[in-house]
């Protein structure tokens, strides 16, 4: 989201040379932005016709916030509180800076049209003392954890999708890989601008050369989020979906590329990969949008294009 200009908004940092002390308070900031009635002119209002509300989960460990959405009853309140809806868990994009209030707009309408329940993982960013391997855990907990507990949580665990962006894309794809393992029957995952490859040769696709620095200076955070995802001794490629052993048997997949946007190459190729594996696949590209473009409704205006295909893959794939 670089791209927003906004007095309330803080300077992007020099991420070649950015502290922790500096990255913490930078976070911060821009959360606080981004969470803000100020960004909504960017972000989005949410649809009226969900309920948004903050929950803990209790996870091993730790208790982690989630983004609930859900669809506002109508009729019989009752009744609807005890009907058993498909469930979409999400996480978001932005990686060591992000929330979930940044997806209101997208989340919140996929709640109130699917109808279905959202839960928006606000999954541990990524800094110097807490790698990739944490968020990609935190996702895949979540989504473990619901399925696991559904009549509590009021969903069909037959009838569950995965959804995420950039970072969260890649977190979403790791687990789906999960899932197949667990013998958790996903229904679909959804993938936009997917960064799934973490690995060396990350900076070697065409798309990342073209918008290394425009239309915004996609390079520096990539090199960033690069050095904090995996530190020295980490396995890159065990976090890297692209370089999965195994593709196959996996959910049907809908990968949204915007093409103005340094990841575009990793998204191409990972669609590739799937359907080299016999997983279904849809390749949806966005001639001219930016990386972010589906949380900018404001500024892109092909933000409801890629939210009304998303919402009819979802809608098909979660039908009863």
């Amino acid at each position: 989201m670089s791209e927003i200009s906004s007095a309330n908004r803080p300077p992007e940092p020099d991420f070649s040379a950015i502290t922790t002390e500096e990255l913490i308070a930078y976070r911060e900031a821009e959360n606080r932005f981004r969470a803000s009635g100020a960004a909504r002119a960017f972000t989005g209002e949410p649809d009226p016709g969900a309920s948004i509300a903050w929950q803990e989960v209790a996870l091993p460990g730790r208790d982690l916030p989630v983004r609930v959405y859900r669809p506002a009853s109508t009729g019989d309140g009752e009744a609807a509180a005890r009907a058993e809806l498909p469930l979409v868990v999400h996480v978001h994009g932005g990686s060591f800076v992000g929330t979930a209030v940044q997806c209101d707009w997208t989340n919140s309408h996929l709640a109130a049209a699917l109808p279905a329940l959202v839960v928006s993982v606000e999954h541990r960013l990524i800094a110097p003392d807490s790698p990739l391997a944490n968020a990609a855990d935190d996702g895949w907990d979540v989504l473990r954890h619901v399925v696991r507990n559904a009549a509590r949580w009021g969903v069909d665990p037959a009838r569950a999708a995965v959804f995420g962006e950039s970072c969260g894309a890649l977190i979403c794809a790791l687990a789906a890989i999960r899932a197949r393992e667990a013998g958790i029957d996903l229904q679909a995952q959804v993938l936009v601008n997917p960064a799934v490859d973490v690995t060396g040769t990350m900076y070697d696709y065409p798309s990342i050369a073209e918008y290394a620095y425009t239309p915004s200076r996609a390079l520096p955070q990539l090199r960033f989020f690069q050095q904090l995802a995996v530190p020295p001794g980490s396995d890159a490629r065990a976090l890297s979906p692209l370089y999965a052993d195994d593709l196959s048997g996996l959910a049907p997949a809908l990968v949204v590329v915007p093409t103005q946007d340094a990841a575009a190459d990793q998204g191409r190729r990972y669609a590739e990969r799937l359907r080299e594996a016999g997983t279904p696949v849809r390749l949806s590209e966005y001639p001219a949008a930016k990386h972010a473009f589906l949380t900018l409704p404001g500024l892109e205006p092909q933000a409801q294009a890629a939210r009304t295909e998303i919402l009819a893959f979802l809608r098909t794939a979660l039908a009863t």
